[in-house]
């Protein structure tokens, strides 16, 4: 994850790519956006939500994760 001072986090996973998680959360009704470019298509850059909505996105990531 790099630093941040915005409403959002730029984050990746060091073993999955940014395009398979955007299609993962997807797919559990959960848009992130991801940047199909050079040196960056392998983060997602997700926006903080509502205690709720960061609550389901972690869940569907532990979710994706464990599959």
């Amino acid at each position: 994850m790099l630093p941040s001072q915005a409403n959002f986090v730029f984050a990746r996973h060091k073993s999955r790519s940014g395009a398979a998680f955007q299609a993962a959360l997807r797919e559990r009704g959960i848009l992130v956006r991801h940047f199909a470019k050079p040196r960056i298509s392998d983060f997602l850059r997700i926006s903080i939500g509502t205690d709720e909505e960061c609550a389901r996105l972690v869940s569907a990531l532990k979710e994706i994760l464990a599959a």
